[in-house]
């Protein structure tokens, strides 16, 4: 009796101890448990931050957003609005005592406004179209946005009157437009851009920019609160100019229009110094090159003087924000995967005061982060690390402090993946690559494990030591996922990313994943039998291309790919951007160059089973893409398999479900396949 009390605790124990193994492992489920912070913004005095906390609801399958509260010294973490509806975009007012926001609580997305003090609020707005860029006037009487107007749709023949009652089809929709369509929404209809202001005590809307053109990007408000600046590219013929934006300013009195910059390039993101005396902008060339650099510059407010104050930083410049005394500036740019904010003065002097930017972007880590900065120079950003998505942060005595731990409730009893930096170079020229791996949970470095070579997309983006729900889910089931920043990714300077220009995808990059696979395998833990390739978007196609040159992976999961550029070049939403900078010229005179870049023309070598997946309302890489592929390798006898994602653009992980099919429908290809 005694013994079999002891094999019955024993059993007991055992269940127990797997239950509780099951409990610590991270599963889809675990996807609707995420929130991650952005959009921060401190009050003038820098005493609170007020930022909007996003978290997905299992019940609709949504991710949901609500603006919370929190104080510098990281207390009181609060909810301002809240609930089951979304509230986005908080801005304060000048004085500090409401807070402006967007929410489609009603309905439709509108302006509404908060009083601080009270918590009451007001709807302030409404609107035929969304609004987006919301911009107080200096003196808190006004708000600036850009909204989306529509125009009369063109037409051709006249249409014949139908009987009274009668049910005939739809008519044609007719389109004469460049720029037609736009994944996520799909074919547009006719309207531009243009610039609004309403007054802050409630009002109409009244639009201050006219004609055919888009009218968009940062608003900026002179500070005696008459003018406001913006970008735009107001050239005839403006929809095949992909590279073009000059500075504006107009009255909002009168709506006289001057035109600031006139050099050819991009002149964007225009914000007054504090003091009204100069213009700071982000400026850009307009070389068909895949990579041009972006530089801070300034001039004074009339246009004159223009100077470049980043011109030997070689990286990207964006989210400029002036200091209060008119005298240095605050901008973020990203270096070897690592996103930083930084102070520039007038005389081009550089200090580094924040790093680790990062957090919102939970289904691949992707650099990512937003900051901002209060008149008295407290720094507040976007803080996330390979096992946390983004918490709010601040900058105090040169430290960092994080104000938040949205997820601490959960993720700190979960086993999670670790990730690793690994540094090698590409068999193709010695080029140094960075890349990281994550060892799953428990990892064992004794043991064999199946590596999966997840590929990022751009290609001219870049993952960092990030979270990722997506990697976590693969280190949960016992695959070291590896992932690199290839040649032509962000972050590492202009040399590194023009080794792409014109080769994307090419032997030149399958050279970089190629070596990071063989330095994983020289690491030892690395199961040579069971190597596994998967990407997404250009990613995609780097995977699509890799499996073209060789055999050594067991099976690919390519994502919403581009194999065929020849057909592709002519009938997706970025068409016209991609001809002009990563292409010699239109596919009909350079049928070879276009040919050479598709995978569709190494189809004929593969023998890797492989799943193709995209999203049915795809218009970035449209779902004709892997249709083709399909055909071919079925034609081939090749293993294959094609998932449509039902009613899903080009983000097809946008929704928690979506996500977890994703990663589900990749891990179960792979495991048919694991020897």
């Amino acid at each position: 009796m005694k013994n079999t009390f002891l094999s019955v605790l024993a059993l007991t124990a055992t269940m127990t101890s797997f239950a509780n193994a099951d409990d610590k492992k991270f599963t889809a489920l675990d996807v609707f448990n995420l929130e991650y912070a952005t959009d921060p913004q401190p009050s003038i005095d820098g005493s609170e931050i007020i930022y909007v906390r996003r978290s997905n609801d299992i019940m609709t399958d949504r991710t949901r957003s609500n603006i919370w509260s929190v104080k510098a010294d990281g207390s009181e973490n609060r909810p301002l609005l809240s609930g089951r509806d979304n509230y986005t975009s908080p801005r304060w007012s000048p004085d500090g005592t409401k807070i402006a926001y967007t929410s489609a609580v009603e309905g439709s997305n509108q302006i509404y406004l908060r009083w601080h003090d009270s918590g009451q609020t007001a709807l302030l707005s409404n609107l035929t179209m969304s609004p987006s860029g919301l911009t107080w006037s200096p003196d808190g009487k006004w708000l600036a946005f850009t909204s989306r107007v529509a125009v009369k749709n063109p037409t051709l023949a006249r249409a014949v009157k139908k009987p009274k009652g009668a049910k005939w089809a739809e008519a044609p929709h007719i389109i004469d437009a460049t720029r037609y369509q736009r994944d996520g929404q799909g074919i547009l209809s006719p309207g531009y851009t243009q610039v609004f202001i309403i007054p802050s005590d409630g009002g109409t809307p009244r639009q201050i920019t006219s004609g055919n053109f888009d009218h968009g990007g940062a608003l900026s408000w002179s500070p005696d609160s008459s003018k406001i600046l913006f970008s735009s590219n107001r050239h005839i013929g403006w929809e095949l100019e992909t590279s073009e934006s000059d500075i504006f300013s107009i009255s909002i009195t009168d709506g006289s229009l001057e035109q600031i910059t006139r050099e050819p390039g991009s002149e964007r993101n225009p914000k007054y110094s504090p003091d009204g005396d100069m213009i700071a902008f982000t400026k850009q060339a307009n070389t068909p090159v895949m990579f041009r650099n972006t530089y801070l510059a300034v001039m004074n407010s009339d246009g004159s003087d223009e100077k470049i104050l980043t011109p030997d930083l070689d990286r990207p410049a964006s989210s400029i924000k002036w200091a209060s005394n008119s005298k240095s500036l605050y901008f973020q740019f990203d270096d070897h995967a690592v996103r930083k904010v930084a102070n520039v003065d007038l005389d081009g002097d550089i200090e580094v005061l924040a790093e680790g930017l990062s957090g919102t972007s939970l289904g691949r880590p992707y650099l990512s982060g937003g900051y901002n900065v209060s008149k008295n120079g407290l720094i507040t950003f976007t803080y996330g690390t390979a096992d946390r998505p983004a918490n709010i942060a601040i900058m105090s005595g040169g430290k960092r402090q994080v104000l938040t731990a949205l997820n601490e409730d959960f993720l700190s009893h979960k086993d999670l993946g670790q990730v690793h930096e690994i540094i090698y170079n590409s068999s193709h020229d010695g080029q140094e690559i960075e890349g990281w791996y994550m060892t799953p949970p428990n990892f064992d470095p004794n043991k064999k494990y199946p590596l999966v070579l997840e590929i990022h997309g751009g290609p001219s983006l870049a993952y960092g030591p990030g979270f990722s729900a997506e990697f976590q889910r693969f280190a949960a089931e016992g695959y070291v996922v590896f992932y690199d920043n290839h040649r032509g990714s962000s972050g590492y300077g202009e040399k590194f990313s023009m080794l792409l220009h014109n080769k994307y995808s090419s032997v030149d990059d399958f050279a970089d994943h190629n070596s990071g696979v063989d330095a994983m395998l020289g690491l030892g833990f690395i199961d040579e039998n069971n190597l596994f390739i998967t990407g997404g978007s250009a990613g995609g196609i780097a995977a699509a291309y890799a499996i073209g040159l060789t055999d050594r992976f067991n099976a690919a999961g390519v994502i919403k790919p581009i194999v065929n550029w020849l057909s592709k070049a002519l009938y997706a939403d970025s068409s016209t951007g991609q001809l002009h900078n990563q292409f010699p010229g239109f596919p009909w005179d350079h049928v070879d160059h276009f040919w050479k870049r598709s995978p569709m023309s190494l189809v004929g070598n593969v023998k890797t089973p492989t799943l193709l997946m995209t999203g049915e309302q795809d218009r970035r890489t449209p779902i004709a893409e892997i249709e083709q592929y399909y055909q071919a390798l079925k034609l081939l006898k090749v293993d294959t398999i094609m998932v449509r994602v039902k009613g899903s653009p080009h983000g097809i992980a946008g929704r928690p479900s979506r996500l977890n099919a994703k990663v589900d429908n990749i891990m179960a290809w792979f495991e048919r396949y694991k020897k």
